[in-house]
């Protein structure tokens, strides 16, 4: 066969073609090619939520584990989920505060968290690489945390899966957890694809005794001139033998120059005034955590770098502190915010009125995820959500405004300001809230939910609270969000003030909760009774006071206290009284067969090697092409 008198041209065309589909297979994202959502295979699995799942931990020197629980550290064993067993997993006890509150309650009902690959690189469940089992702490409607991925995943928002499971170890019944999905690589390949960008996890709060998360907690020193006390001096607690039928109570003596507008310089507070109430108040996380661009200087957002999740170097951690810079000045929000799916986290978030978190006190509790310089947020820890973080107020957190969910001045959170400093996002806000409202059919979520995990709530031997509080837990969550809907539509319509200004001016109109009890769904003061029965750090029950005690007592302020004044007659405080505290409260009682064989199961087919995988198939897809255009490249030539 002659040859073409142009075959040297086609085949450097076929060439160049081959290359240039080789480029767009890998890099698609860098030609403006979206990655789409990945079917990872655990989805269906794990984290099917329309069922129960079983969940057996064999482990050996078990006991051992549970007793060195909070130096979480890892320790080998193997899993048995729905009756597929993975051999040779990590485990290890996880999180902040809830380490030691179990601790305190002399239990043993830890959250864990399973990492498939600690011993064996790649190894996944069916793609899922880290797994959390949530002990369900605080949540005596055992439901927060599910309800709260469940509304943002089904609205848009990039969320972790969950599902509930039934745990046992080593064949013995342990209790009813929540499943979670961590937020990690398996996360960003499911949502992002292969290509992903960074992730962060930004927090301050160094207390509270989770992994890297409170170990080195270490008070800040302040001043006598600052706060009044003489150095290493402690706050006066002495019994006080009187009449009063509180006798014994301590008693709190605040140095006459303690002068508490000076702690934000110490804790990063703004506009701290000392209340207790319902909504956040100011906030304690530092300047980085509330995503405030302050210079160039990488060490100035530490709290965000030290707490990165992927693999960063300079030149990701130059691009978000330029991410920070333009969110500060509104400069280009579209290339700076994925408007959209921040505007859905936030319409899900403020519906969920959750203090412990970005727009709450503590200023944590979120993932922070940037690509290409453009920003977006990820939930996490949703257990004392829905007005229950200190034990909230019930018209307070029912009647939370949507346009001013940050206490204070709203620049102080600029990952959300930027939604009500312009017209047209705040628009969109409501418009989508509007449409979050109409299309969630929050009853029969909740009573489904309830349904399904109901007998194993009855028999869960382990649980934090009694089933009787679990089903008032069930009917005051209801409640709430029924309640809840009722105020947003009034704030959307324009018959409730959606701000806070607004509401202050004008109460009048705000839903009434009825006797709508707040801690009835569980809150950070524990209420109820621990394993067995037996009482455990317990806030909430009659003899006992805990912060939802001061949470009726209206706006106290620290600020009103002086020699002068009875705490009874503080303007503000309503009727708040120190002797008042409830009898019996005792500051020195607080808290500080068989195994089944693995032969009996099925083993998992592992997925192990994603990444690995997925690359392998785009190179040997490349390949071909280059190849066949080689050929008959060639064969023309000849």
């Amino acid at each position: 066969m002659s040859a073409h008198k142009n075959i040297d041209r086609i085949c450097i065309v076929i060439v160049a073609l081959t290359l240039l589909i080789s480029v767009i297979f890998c890099n698609g994202q860098i030609w403006g090619i979206q990655a789409a959502e990945r079917t990872m295979g655990y989805e269906n699995r794990i984290f099917d939520s329309s069922k129960v799942h079983k969940v057996d931990i064999i482990m050996d020197n078990w006991d051992s584990f549970i007793e060195n629980c909070e130096s979480e550290e890892y320790s080998e064993c193997s899993l048995v989920i729905d009756g597929e067993a993975i051999k040779n997993v990590g485990i290890r006890a996880k999180g902040n505060t809830s380490l030691s509150s179990v601790k305190n309650m002399d239990s043993s009902r830890y959250s864990f968290k399973v990492e498939f690959d600690q011993y064996e690189n790649g190894k996944t469940y069916h793609g899922l690489d880290k797994l959390c089992f949530n002990n369900i702490i605080q949540d005596n409607s055992y439901m927060k945390d599910f309800l709260a991925y469940t509304l943002m995943k089904d609205f848009g928002a990039d969320a972790p899966l969950c599902s509930f499971a039934d745990i046992s170890v080593n064949g013995e019944e342990w209790g009813l957890y929540l499943a979670v999905e961590s937020v990690e690589e398996a996360f960003l390949q499911r949502n992002y694809g292969n290509q992903y960008g960074e992730l962060y996890k930004p927090d301050s709060m160094s207390f509270g005794g989770g992994r890297g998360n409170g170990r080195d907690f270490d008070m800040p020193d302040f001043s006598e001139e600052e706060s009044g006390f003489t150095k290493g001096e402690r706050p006066d607690f002495t019994d006080r033998q009187s009449d009063s039928e509180n006798a014994g109570m301590p008693e709190f003596e605040i140095p006459e120059d303690f002068n508490p507008e000076n702690m934000h310089e110490k804790f990063g507070m703004q506009d701290f005034d000392g209340k207790m109430g319902g909504g956040p108040v100011g906030g304690m996380g530092s300047d980085d955590v509330k995503l405030k661009y302050t210079d160039d200087d990488i060490s100035s957002y530490s709290n965000i770098f030290n707490n990165a999740k992927t693999d960063v170097n300079t030149a990701d951690q130059e691009r978000l502190i330029r991410s920070l810079k333009a969110l500060l000045e509104q400069s280009d929000i579209e290339s700076t915010v994925d408007t959209d799916e921040v505007i859905r986290y936030f319409v899900v978030h403020n519906f969920l009125v959750n203090g412990d978190s970005y727009t709450g006190q503590m200023i944590h509790n979120y993932y922070l995820y940037e690509k290409d310089g453009q920003l977006s947020m990820i939930p996490w820890d949703y257990n004392l959500a829905f007005g229950t973080f200190s034990g909230g107020n019930a018209s307070s957190s029912v009647n939370s405004p949507i346009d001013t969910p940050v206490s204070g001045d709203m620049s102080d959170r600029p990952m959300i300001s930027w939604i009500f400093d312009n017209e047209e996002y705040t628009e969109k806000y409501h418009q989508l809230f509007s449409e979050f409202l109409n299309s969630t059919d929050m009853a029969s979520l909740i009573s489904e939910t309830a349904a399904m995990i109901d007998e194993y709530v009855k028999n869960d031997a382990t649980k934090f609270c009694t089933y009787e509080e679990f089903q008032k837990g069930v009917d005051a969550i209801a409640e709430f969000c029924e309640l809840r809907c009722e105020s947003i539509r009034g704030q959307l319509e324009g018959t409730i003030p959606s701000t806070s200004e607004g509401q202050n001016e004008d109460s009048s109109s705000l839903i009434d909760t009825g006797e709508l009890n707040i801690s009835d769904m569980g809150s950070m003061n524990m209420g109820g009774k621990g394993p067995g029965g037996n009482d455990r750090m317990n806030f909430e029950t009659p003899g006992a006071v805990g912060m939802s005690d001061f949470q009726n007592a209206g706006n106290f302020s620290l600020r009103n206290i002086s020699e002068e004044s009875d705490s009874s007659d503080t303007p503000g405080a309503g009727g708040f009284n120190p002797d008042n505290m409830p009898e019996g409260f005792d500051p020195s009682n607080m808290p500080g067969g068989e195994r089944p064989s693995m032969g009996d199961f099925p083993d998992s087919s592992m997925n192990s090697g994603t990444n690995t995988a997925a690359s392998a198939v785009l190179l040997a897809v490349s390949a071909v092409f280059l190849i066949a255009g080689l050929v008959f490249a060639a064969k023309f030539k000849r």
